[in-house]
Order: C-alpha cells, then sequence, then structure tokens
C-alpha cells in the first residue's frame, strides 16, 4: 500500500460562507484557517495546497472576550527610525475591520510561500454584501 499525495491541480474546491455577527474572532479565524488550509478533508497534503475558499461577512460585528475591546494593541514597524505604529482594538474596528479577522487568521497558516498562497484565498468583508454569490458559498457555521 502507498501513501496517498494529493495533486494541486486534482484538488475540487468549494467556496465556503463565514457570518462573524456576534462570534468570537479567534473561532471564527481558527475555523477560516482550518478550511483555507484543507485540514478537513481526507485528502489533507500538509505541503500541498488541498483548501478551499472562505468568504468572512459582518467583520465588523466580530466579538472579543475580556477586555481585549480596549486592552489589545496592535503594533506595526515600518523599518524606518520612529517608524513605530500602534493602534487599539477599538481604533483598528473603527478605521478597517476586515484587517482583525485577517490578521488572525494570517497567524494561523503556515509562513513560507505555501501560507502566503492559502492566504490568497480568504475573502473579508465590511458588512452582509459580497460579490461572490455566483460561486454559492456554502454557510459554515462556527462552534
Amino acid at each position: 500500500m502507498k501513501t496517498f499525495s494529493a495533486k494541486a491541480n486534482e484538488v475540487q474546491r468549494k467556496w465556503w460562507i463565514i457570518d462573524a455577527k456576534d462570534q468570537i474572532l479567534g473561532h471564527v479565524a481558527e475555523r477560516a484557517a482550518t478550511l483555507l488550509r484543507g485540514k478537513h478533508k481526507a485528502i489533507f497534503t500538509p505541503h500541498v495546497d488541498t483548501g478551499d475558499f472562505v468568504v468572512v461577512i459582518n467583520a465588523d460585528k466580530v466579538r472579543v472576550t475580556g477586555k481585549k475591546d480596549v486592552q489589545k494593541t496592535y503594533m506595526s514597524f515600518s523599518g524606518y527610525v520612529g517608524g513605530h505604529k500602534s493602534e487599539t482594538f477599538q481604533a483598528r474596528r473603527e478605521r478597517r475591520p476586515e484587517l482583525l479577522i485577517e490578521r488572525a487568521v494570517r497567524g494561523m497558516i503556515p509562513h513560507n510561500r505555501l501560507g502566503r498562497s492559502i492566504y490568497t484565498k480568504l475573502k473579508v468583508y465590511r458588512g452582509d454584501a459580497h460579490p461572490h454569490v455566483a460561486q454559492n458559498p456554502e454557510p459554515m457555521t462556527v462552534s
């Protein structure tokens, strides 16, 4: 018996939609990362992109637990002198809430070429509307 290894061009990709309204940020990100990576499939192969497309809607209505909405900060550094920027969770939610879910999911997928190609299949939108209706995404619940 030989070990099965999936081929990238033979993978059947589905579209999933996750409604983040009143869901916890980490739970939404974990479910999206699992679907993007393809770990829910029997044909999962670690070095091949076997994942599906994921559409996350209502990113502006995602929840966090505890005092994270006032205490959590996001840091970035441009590489230049004085290039440190800091932003709180509330400020980022007002400015661009899609970044909250995108950053959480990015931390859960591999940090290499495979992870960068997987990350392109994530689509996050602020409200209910999204342009992927023609793909007939199936709803995925977050437990």
